[in-house]
């Protein structure tokens, strides 16, 4: 193992940790498993044009999000089963988060209370289903707002959720009562209720800034003219994702449809972001190039709960925000507005 990162070593560790089905449950992409297996290598495919001779004496990677400042562009995807990960689950996610200066994605599915992450302090964005009964999202919404949460991250992608083909003992046979689903509200809500909506149309944009009054980021998307009709549907921004390869698989890699969907929506006021296979310093260098304003990560957070909770977490955050600084020095890049498409070459 000499030589290897920690943030290499996380998967594995976890594994060791975790329950079969559980590890399998965090890792698995949907069908065969296509997009999952390409994410992390289309990031690593790209090629630089570092600017030389820049005074790169000073770096600093921060930024801000919606209007939150930020220490780095490095953010935590919402995932649910955090529970699983750590008895504290998002409580613990959100102060290793809270430590490094960052923002939490919080799924709606999440097995803590919105209240009691409001609590931490962490800056969070609720991550909404929109589901069949209204009043059941309405509900949730309201409660997100009272809890303090800065933004509605509405995820578009899962009008039903990817096929995952599993055998033997899944994540849905070991979870106990309180590890999911804290924020449902009361009520004898039916197996249709809680199903996903799948007529949605872009209203839905306007429909939750409305309810909600916060800023609603779209998380989903992969081409340039849905990020336009997002846009044109008052969208305050927009994440890059194919939902970790757990949803269509074989749809393209976030790598490569950030550059289109960041041209799609340049000069507006809309921010891009983007997760997806993202592992090192190198990597969210590219995404900034591309237009991201900041990154997600979503596995490996939830190894690095499992590992060692809240420190584990604040590492994680800490040493890629630490590998970002090194290769900004190096890009000739002092802050995050000097990252341009210009220093990078097509992909190989």
């Amino acid at each position: 193992m000499g030589g290897m990162r920690w943030i290499d070593t996380l998967e594995s560790a976890a594994a060791g940790k975790l329950p079969e089905a559980v590890h399998r449950y965090y890792r698995q992409g949907s069908a065969a498993g296509v997009s999952v297996g390409e994410a992390t290598a289309a990031w690593s495919a790209y090629r630089f044009r570092p600017r030389v001779l820049t005074d790169v004496s000073s770096i600093d990677p921060g930024t801000t999000v919606l209007g939150t400042p930020v220490a780095t562009p490095v953010l935590v995807a919402p995932s649910t089963m955090q529970r699983m990960a750590d008895p504290d689950g998002e409580l613990a996610m959100a102060r290793g988060v809270s430590a490094a200066g960052s923002v939490l994605g919080v799924s709606s599915n999440a097995g803590s209370t919105f209240a009691e992450l409001g609590a931490t302090g962490v800056p969070w964005w609720l991550q909404i289903y929109v589901v069949r009964n209204r009043d059941l999202t309405r509900q949730m919404l309201d409660a997100a707002v009272a809890g303090g949460a800065r933004a509605v991250v509405l995820t578009v992608d899962t009008p039903v959720v990817g096929r995952k083909e599993d055998e033997g003992e899944t994540v849905w046979d070991l979870v106990e009562p309180g590890q999911l689903l804290a924020n449902l509200p009361a009520g004898d809500w039916s197996d249709d209720d809680l199903a996903k909506a799948d007529d949605l149309d872009p209203d839905v944009i306007g429909w939750l800034a409305e309810r909600t009054g916060l800023p609603v980021v779209v998380k989903g998307v992969l081409r340039g003219d849905d990020a336009k009709r997002c846009a044109d549907a008052g969208a305050a921004g927009i994440i890059v994702s194919n939902h970790g390869g757990r949803q269509l698989d074989g749809s393209i890699p976030t790598a490569r449809a950030l550059p289109e969907v960041a041209e799609a929506v340049a000069g507006s006021n809309v921010e891009v972001d983007v997760d997806g296979g993202i592992r090192r310093g190198e990597h969210i260098l590219t995404a900034l190039a591309l237009g991201a304003r900041a990154v997600f990560v979503g596995r490996p957070a939830l190894w690095a709960l499992a590992v060692d909770s809240t420190p584990g977490v604040a590492r994680l955050l800490t040493d890629l925000t630490d590998e970002l600084t090194h290769a900004m020095r190096l890009a000739g890049a002092p802050n995050p507005t000097a990252l341009t498409p210009d220093l990078l070459a097509e992909p190989r």
